[in-house]
């Protein structure tokens, strides 16, 4: 999860997180991330496979900006952060 320049939440799934953000401050990432730059890595959280990442990065995407700032107040150290 990357706190981009307007204050959002961005949600992405990567194999390579280090790489895949400096994609994304290069303007190479997502749209989103093209015209709000990322400032910051905030959660990583790793699955056991693609597929369950895509589940969790899909059911994610479908919260309110509050639900997002709860789950990453409450799980902000679930993963190794970059």
């Amino acid at each position: 999860m990357l706190r981009c320049a307007d204050g959002a939440l961005y949600t992405g799934v990567s194999t390579d997180v280090a790489r895949r953000y400096r994609q994304h401050q290069a303007g190479k990432g997502a749209r989103y991330t093209r015209l709000n730059p990322p400032l910051a890595v905030e959660l990583v959280i790793e699955y056991p496979d693609r597929s369950a990442a895509l589940r969790a990065e899909h059911a994610f995407k479908r919260l309110s900006a509050a639900a997002k700032r709860d789950f990453l107040r409450v799980h902000g150290d679930a993963g190794p952060a970059s």
